[in-house]
């Protein structure tokens, strides 16, 4: 299946009959608050397993939406007790995934609770980097190109559209970033890395469903 830029193809209270891997395109997973106000909880890259919440409880709690063109492998819902069954190997490679996007959730509660604003816009931005480059996005072409805008960072940080904007004009005077508009290029990954007081995933392989 195909999403285009600005598609949301998993919408937050709805039962979803689907669940997918992306295999080539970013996404970001939300809940919005009723007066319209949005926290976005993760990003979605190639390999990432997206809908697992609502098949395994019902319901999705969360909506998830393409921030660049996407390519999907579409899973039926109602099999996912029969790859538990039958596929072993498989169940524990599911498991996995769900595991790592909890740790990564800690992480990203961690830095909204206690970085500074300078800090959060480093961790996000290093954190994107690496796992870009973790997927080979970008490898041998130049730096890795992030595509989200201004406005995508403010809802992951939970600050306005202007500290944001002089948070990341703090990063580019560093010469950490180079910010292109509606996407971002990491110039000094460690250094950024080091800003934000963060140590990087050092995950291993992941398995790919």
């Amino acid at each position: 299946m195909t999403a285009e830029s600005g598609a949301v193809f998993l919408t937050e209270g709805a039962h979803s009959a689907q669940l997918f891997t992306v295999l080539s395109g970013w996404a970001f997973r939300f809940k919005m608050l009723d007066d319209g106000r949005r926290q976005i909880l993760n990003y979605v890259l190639p390999g990432d397993l997206v809908g697992l919440q609502g098949s395994v409880i019902g319901e999705m709690e969360h909506s998830v939406e393409a921030l660049s063109p996407l390519v999907l492998c579409v899973f039926q819902r109602d099999r996912l007790d029969e790859l538990f069954a039958n596929h072993p190997g498989l169940a524990f490679d599911v498991t996995w995934l769900a595991a790592r996007e909890e740790r990564m959730l800690d992480d990203h509660l961690l830095s909204l609770g206690r970085r500074s604003a300078l800090e959060r816009a480093a961790y996000l931005l290093a954190f994107l980097h690496e796992r870009a480059v973790s997927v080979g996005l970008g490898k041998g072409q130049g730096p890795v190109s992030i595509p989200l805008t201004q406005q995508h960072v403010a809802d992951t940080l939970g600050l306005s559209i202007v500290h944001t904007n002089k948070t990341l004009r703090k990063l580019t005077n560093k010469g950490l970033i180079r910010w292109l508009g509606r996407s971002c290029e990491v110039l000094d990954a460690t250094e950024l890395a080091r800003v934000a007081g963060w140590e990087g995933l050092g995950e291993p392989v992941r398995p790919l469903i």
